[in-house]
């Protein structure tokens, strides 16, 4: 059974570091694990990933230490049981807009009683070779005890709707997306904007009042290309200077 260390971390109080990864590389899996990091995030709304790429970089996240979650491009039960099923252990739904939806995305990412996801004999559940029997039930329930769902808010009905959402259990993270927040707020292209800062940090206290989790609470987070981009420029600017 594997374990995820965000789950790990967040029970002990503590906060998971990770790296949001836009581009399909094993590599980065690995060296994001021989880093230190805690899980990585595969950014499948709008990166280029195939499910076999996925599959991949699930294995080497397994070898090289980070849990494994994802962005997913929505929230269908198809597309979200395709990750899972891939070795996915945590998956941010976006645009979760209704109690509705909320429910709907905990229903995926959970077998019963939880939810209502299907088991199949994939590598997210070990092929099906450790469990049979009697046995495949008491498996279930430990590997719900693994998924992370965090809901992502980014839209301003979203955060009308709020009150509704943070009724649904075992949606364990909320975060926001400012960007599209914005947009839909008639601010596009303007994430900092004081009406966006201002809607974000009422919808947190708001989540935070309901004894619920805010995402950027427990999990701090790095670019994959961005570490890149700074670490080459920082490298030019040291050795142009000689």
């Amino acid at each position: 059974m594997r374990t995820n260390k965000v789950k790990v971390r967040i029970r002990a109080g503590k906060k998971a570091y990770g790296c949001r990864i836009l581009f399909p590389s094993t590599t980065i899996i690995e060296l994001m694990g021989l880093a230190g990091f805690d899980y990585v995030i595969l950014y499948g709304e709008h990166g280029p990933f195939t499910l076999k790429e996925i599959e991949e970089m699930c294995l080497a996240a397994d070898l090289a230490g980070p849990t494994p979650l994802a962005h997913v491009p929505n929230i269908e039960p198809s597309t979200i049981l395709q990750y899972l099923d891939r070795g996915i252990m945590g998956i941010i739904g976006p645009h979760i807009i209704t109690k509705d939806d909320a429910e709907a995305f905990v229903s995926a990412c959970f077998f019963a009683p939880k939810g209502n996801r299907s088991f199949g004999g994939s590598r997210g559940n070990a092929y099906s070779t450790q469990v049979s029997g009697r046995e495949r039930r008491t498996f279930m329930e430990q590997v719900n005890e693994e998924i992370l769902p965090i809901a992502l808010l980014e839209d301003a009905e979203a955060l009308q709707n709020l009150p509704e959402i943070l009724t649904v259990e075992h949606l364990e993270l909320f975060a926001f997306g400012p960007t599209d927040l914005a947009q839909s707020m008639g601010l596009p292209g303007e994430p900092d904007h004081p009406k966006v800062m201002e809607a974000i940090q009422q919808a947190a206290t708001r989540i935070r009042t309901a004894d619920r989790k805010v995402s950027s609470d427990f999990m701090v987070e790095a670019r994959a290309n961005e570490l890149f981009l700074e670490g080459a420029r920082e490298f030019l600017r040291k050795t142009r200077g000689r």
